[in-house]
């Protein structure tokens, strides 16, 4: 078990685009998502993307059952998806974007309301490379959303539309039990 350090907001290692997967199946990769599990699971996160933890790929993991920082939130499969592609679902029935509350392991201790798509289908490839495919809505397509905009190096704060809707965790939601440095 690794647990890696989080980079945080204002290192440029996150501002960077991440470079495809191209070996799949390898010790090294199967390594690098358990390392990436361990360290999302110590930081309670809902979703993990390597270059969080200074690792130039286009590989992202998420899922959980119940998550302390997102009490409220459905559960979402554990998923390790690699070199994403997402296509938006939304329709008539489910139209253009939703604001929804966003925390980030690496912007500890801030919330933002965050407009994203409710409705996406997302495909890509496990760490074995075989491929996958699944839509995904509400909290679920929004932490697809999120961790996906890491690898093409956007944090939250700069898909925020209105920045009186972004302050510290603790003051936003004094009730919640939620580490300040979340």
């Amino acid at each position: 078990m690794a647990i890696h350090p989080i980079l945080k907001m204002g290192d440029p290692r996150l501002l960077r685009v991440a470079e495809p997967v191209t070996a799949f199946g390898t010790p090294e990769l199967r390594q690098l998502v358990q390392d990436m599990f361990d360290t999302m699971h110590a930081a309670q996160g809902a979703g993990l993307a390597a270059p969080q933890i200074g690792v130039n790929l286009q590989l992202v993991i998420f899922g959980f059952q119940r998550n302390a920082r997102y009490p409220q939130a459905e559960p979402v499969p554990p998923t390790v998806l690699i070199n994403p592609q997402i296509t938006v679902l939304d329709d008539l029935a489910n139209p253009g974007l939703e604001e929804g509350w966003e925390g980030c392991l690496s912007v500890p201790g801030l919330r933002g309301k965050v407009p994203r798509h409710r409705a996406i289908h997302y495909r890509g490839w496990d760490a074995e490379g075989q491929p996958f495919e699944r839509e995904a809505r509400d909290f679920h397509a929004r932490v697809v959303q999120h961790e996906c905009d890491h690898l093409i190096g956007r944090l939250y704060p700069t898909r925020m539309t209105d920045m009186t809707q972004f302050g510290f965790t603790s003051v936003l939601f004094p009730d919640m039990d939620v580490a300040e440095d979340d």
